[in-house]
């Protein structure tokens, strides 16, 4: 017997899928040199809505080929559920409800994953230097450790950030290797910033200002951008290809690099 011919054919897929109880076939890839994450994140998801899953896994590249040509699909896993098939992975989280993002879908849960991790990141370090819990000092290491990690984000892809960064920044626009320099000059400050908050330093005066200047270009390019051009971007915030909307967080971000550094100016002045 061929391995084509032992490959379910359509229909057999589908009547495996049929049952009394919420019963769904799966075919997904299982080769020693490649366990498909796809197929095991449909698995985990049919388990988690109640389904027996009838399990069938292509362990050759021959099984594969066969699969995809019998069915007449391009990709595994292919799910089907009460005789329909549903599809990929993608098309499983539809099916159930869940959003898929498309293309030209915005969203803000990068942003979010950020400011909540420093935000406790920043609770941490309070709780654990200082006396009670001085909100303020708590401010100032949220602002300089969120700072720290949109750097990171950043730096993990300079060029690809360039590019998102070129679509809006003023100053990058007009000179490009600004663009390049921004996220190590974001780094640089959120660092230094870390390391003299508290200390009445004079230090401040060569850190402080770095965050001003870029701030304060960067607040005003992306004000400009959204809110008198009216235009429709993704902010390179978090890296290139990012799919956060170019906005208020946007601002947000250049507000805090910018208040961040005339806070610790003001201290420095007033001490």
């Amino acid at each position: 017997m061929t391995t084509t011919e032992m490959i379910d054919g359509p229909d057999t897929a589908r009547d495996k899928s049929k049952g009394a109880e919420k019963t769904a076939s799966l075919y997904r890839m299982a080769m020693p040199g490649h366990l498909c994450p796809f197929g095991l994140k449909s698995l985990s998801m049919l388990q988690r809505k109640g389904y027996k899953v009838d399990d069938n896994l292509l362990t050759s590249r021959d099984d594969v080929d066969a699969f995809l040509q019998a069915h007449d699909v391009e990709t595994t896993p292919q799910t089907f559920i009460d005789g329909d098939r549903i599809g990929g992975y993608t098309e499983l989280k539809k099916h159930f409800g869940y959003r898929v993002l498309g293309d030209d879908d915005t969203t803000y849960t990068p942003v979010i994953a950020i400011f909540a991790s420093t935000a406790l990141m920043a609770l941490a370090i309070v709780l654990n230097l200082y006396d009670g819990f001085p909100v303020l000092t708590w401010l100032k290491w949220f602002f300089a450790t969120s700072m720290v990690a949109l750097a990171i984000q950043k730096l993990q892809d300079v060029g690809g950030f360039v590019n998102g960064f070129l679509g809006y920044d003023l100053l990058a626009q007009r000179y490009v290797p600004y663009g390049y320099a921004y996220p190590f000059a974001e780094l640089y400050a959120g660092l230094g910033m870390m390391g003299l908050i508290g200390t009445g330093s004079t230090l401040i005066w060569l850190v402080a200002p770095v965050g001003i200047f870029i701030g304060s270009i960067g607040g005003w390019s992306v004000f400009k951008a959204v809110y008198i051009d009216k235009r429709e971007l993704t902010c390179a915030c978090v890296g290139g290809g990012s799919n956060v909307p170019l906005g208020f967080i946007s601002l947000t971000e250049n507000m805090v690099m910018l208040g961040m550094g005339i806070w610790m100016l003001a201290e420095q002045i007033l001490r």
